[in-house]
């Protein structure tokens, strides 16, 4: 599969230039050099009650002599306590699979008070290893030495990307105080990137400065390369709280997106994307379109079985009953496939978009004629934003059927307790894209839901003289209340079901 469609256009010519990374002071002290101070302090100055804080977090992004994208990141924790040694377990994803992106250079290490001085205790490269997570995703994982109560603990490693498009996002805030962050860009003035700021705090520094350029040959082209440094210090962590819709959604972060190349010859390419387009991609791609006409093995019990049906809505139920119930979600979730739907429903289990595309391929057999697959994006990954046509939004296929024109169906059998008729809570109030490859149609569509999710509490009680009152009270459960009694019930039991009942009430 060419994962290069995840940057929806990256360029095919390679540019020779001399990239300048950014020279502007900060706060981040060379690899190994430490403040007594910080090996010394016991608490976070802004937040006290952390278990452990980012001393500094700094991204150093730029173009290379291949015009490809760079960057070099060094991270710095503190560890106040017990509780705060889980930020020791070190984990960094990147697209590795398809050798479009790459870490290399990693260095570790874990620095003690001993005696009023430094201690440091390196990490062993032998214990750095590679995980690949599917066929497109990587991560480097590793584990630092030596932590305690007081530790403070440092990585750097280099990234690489063969693309002018794939330009790293920078996450400024994190699920710990963070006193220091800090990005460095350098990007000629040949790309136009449209930047997503989700900062609702004003900087505490941020400069800009163009240097001239030259890239030689035999029709030397001038530029600038247009250098930003942002930072942004004593930041909060960031906690799932409830009613939050998610931590993606909430955290302060940059993006770039790439709208427009200049080229050496003087024209400009487009690269603002439509979401026509980026459906059209998807459609023809090997691991999502590639497997929506896709023969199972021993598939025609069901369809047959399903065709009996004289009404829409019962073959959709029966066929969604039977996915659900036969195959087992991985719980990785993905818009596209890993093993293909073929072998994921010979084991039985499969990632969301195995699982659903196999609803979608039995269910466009049995008869149903308007079905569509769809792209969307879970609450926890975060709401889509219908201005990025970027398919890093996305992290799951489900399957789409606009019943009529007051009511559609958003069907996803990875949860045993969902209902073919109720679109899952945790893909409302956000966007998804469903792709009708027959018809060159490809649109988003706003889920939601109108109707409000009921639930009946009747009570027969008597009060008594001593202010006592005994009864009995009837819940009836509709909706999403329905869905979350049935799974509490199947997985707690029906005795412990009851107790919580009756504490709620």
């Amino acid at each position: 599969m060419n994962r290069l469609l995840l940057l929806l256009g990256a360029a095919l010519f390679a540019l020779p230039v001399n990239a300048q990374k950014t020279e502007t002071p900060s706060k981040v002290l060379p690899f190994g050099k430490i403040e007594i101070a910080d090996l010394e302090m016991t608490k976070c100055d802004f937040e006290p009650d952390a278990n452990a804080e980012v001393l500094f977090n700094k991204g150093d992004v730029y173009y290379d002599s291949s015009f490809d994208i760079s960057g070099e990141y060094h991270k710095r924790i503190k560890i106040f306590n017990d509780n705060g040694k889980d930020e020791a377990n070190i984990r960094i994803e990147y697209y590795g699979g398809n050798r479009l992106e790459y870490i290399n250079d990693v260095q570790a290490e874990t620095i003690n008070l001993v005696n009023g001085k430094p201690e440091i205790t390196k990490l062993d490269k032998k214990l750095i290893y590679t995980q690949a997570i599917d066929k497109v995703r990587s991560a480097i994982v590793f584990s630092m030495p030596n932590v305690k109560a007081g530790s403070v603990i440092e990585y750097k490693y280099k990234y690489h990307t063969v693309s002018i498009s794939n330009f790293p996002s920078w996450d400024f805030q994190q699920k710990i105080p963070v006193r220091y962050s800090e990005l460095d860009t350098s990007i000629p003035d040949l790309l136009y990137f449209r930047t997503v700021n989700h900062v609702w705090t004003p900087y505490s520094k941020e400069t800009h400065k163009s240097e001239a350029r030259t890239m030689p040959g035999t029709n030397p082209l001038s530029y600038n390369d247009e250098k930003d440094f942002r930072v942004m210090e004593n930041l909060p962590s960031l906690h799932d709280e409830p009613y939050m819709r998610s931590y993606t959604d909430n955290i302060m972060s940059l993006q770039f997106n790439l709208t427009s190349v200049k080229s050496s010859y003087g024209f400009y390419k487009s690269y603002s994307d439509t979401w026509a387009k980026v459906g059209g991609i998807i459609a023809d791609d090997e691991d999502f379109g590639g497997q929506l006409k896709r023969k199972l093995k021993d598939e025609e019990p069901i369809i047959t079985k399903a065709k009996t049906f004289k009404t829409d809505d019962e073959k959709i139920a029966y066929v969604f009953n039977q996915v659900k119930t036969l195959m087992k979600w991985d719980g990785v979730d993905r818009w596209y496939t890993n093993d293909g739907t073929y072998r994921a429903w010979e084991k039985k289990t499969g990632n969301s978009a195995e699982v659903n595309i196999i609803l979608y391929h039995l269910l466009k057999q049995s008869g149903i004629k308007e079905i569509y697959p769809m792209i969307v994006s879970t609450r926890e990954h975060g709401k889509v934003n219908r201005f990025n046509t970027s398919l890093s939004q996305f992290n799951r296929a489900v399957v789409y059927i606009p019943v009529d024109s007051t009511k559609e169906y958003i069907l996803d059998a990875t949860n045993k307790y969902n209902l073919y008729n109720e679109t899952p809570d945790m893909l409302l109030n956000s966007s998804g894209l469903y792709i009708d490859k027959q018809a060159n149609a490809y649109d988003m569509l706003y889920i939601t839901k109108a109707a409000p999710a009921r639930q009946v509490v009747m009570i027969n009680a008597d009060i008594k003289a001593d202010s006592k009152m005994t009864g009995t009270a009837d819940i009836s459960s509709f909706s999403y209340h329905k869905i979350s009694s049935v799974e509490r019930y199947k997985t707690d039991g029906e005795k412990i079901y009851r107790l919580h009942k009756g504490q709620r009430q």
